[in-house]
């Protein structure tokens, strides 16, 4: 069952999405060599309770903490912890509100001190290829568009798209249908309608596709230990342009004033 939403929730929908995003933003002020990755998880935690909403994530299918906190070769979930980031790390940083019913998520990977240039190349063409994605998410495209667009970007790279974990639809549940893989071929999968709400997020490797699951239960990471990048914004399809509801505007500002 796909869920489209009204006006009124896109715009409860809107305040949860630009709560995470300032949310992060939060976080990136604190991202340095030596931090200890539980302080981002607390200060977060602290941060969204203070306005007036709920950690997405804390206690989803018993998931312990606020923010998936995934470091180099981790792709996604990843636990905060208190082994510090190092000069040169990068760090996928995913986060969830719930607020007024709704929820918003969304994620950035960011870089620890000065890092590789082929990382950093990873880096920035993973968040194009959500551009990309979120270009071609219209109404009458299908989902097989948007996986083609991140897919057929990133591979002329040399690039690798994880396949075991999708975007997702999004409203009063966090994963809500229908699934939306990083790969695809054009012009398959359902049509897309307008008012439809998801959740875009590529997970790409410099290495190759396959991941494992550590003994956790919940931190996927690269097979080969490659780096992994991941970025996502929560969309509503429009009729011309899709929406973004979510936003790495504020991120970016302490970003670029570091």
């Amino acid at each position: 069952m796909i869920h489209i939403k009204t006006e009124e929730e896109i715009e409860l929908l809107r305040e949860s999405s630009l709560l995470v995003g300032k949310t992060l933003a939060e976080v990136a002020k604190l991202i340095r060599p030596g931090l200890a990755t539980i302080v981002l998880d607390n200060m977060a935690e602290e941060f969204i309770r203070d306005h007036d909403a709920e950690p997405g994530f804390k206690g989803y299918n018993g998931f312990p903490y606020t923010l998936c906190i995934s470091v180099n070769e981790q792709v996604v979930h990843g636990f905060p912890g208190h082994q510090p980031l190092l000069e040169g790390d990068i760090v996928s940083i995913d986060c969830g509100v719930f607020k007024n019913g709704f929820f918003g998520d969304s994620a950035y990977t960011f870089a620890v001190g000065e890092i590789d240039d082929d990382v950093r190349l990873l880096m920035d063409r993973t968040k194009e290829s959500l551009n990309k994605a979120i270009e071609v998410a219209v109404e009458g495209k299908r989902i097989g568009d948007i996986g083609h667009a991140v897919q057929s970007y990133v591979e002329q790279y040399g690039y690798s798209v994880v396949r075991d974990l999708v975007g997702h639809g999004l409203g009063r549940q966090l994963h809500e249908k229908p699934e939306v893989p990083n790969y695809g071929k054009r012009g398959t999968g359902i049509k897309l309608q307008e008012g439809m709400v998801l959740a875009i997020e590529p997970m790409i490797n410099l290495g190759k596709r396959h991941v494992v699951q550590l003994r956790d239960g919940w931190t996927i990471q690269t097979a080969d230990k490659s780096p992994s990048a991941h970025y996502e914004h929560d969309v509503v399809i429009r009729k011309e342009k899709a929406e973004v509801l979510s936003t790495f505007e504020y991120i970016e500002e302490v970003i670029n004033s570091k």
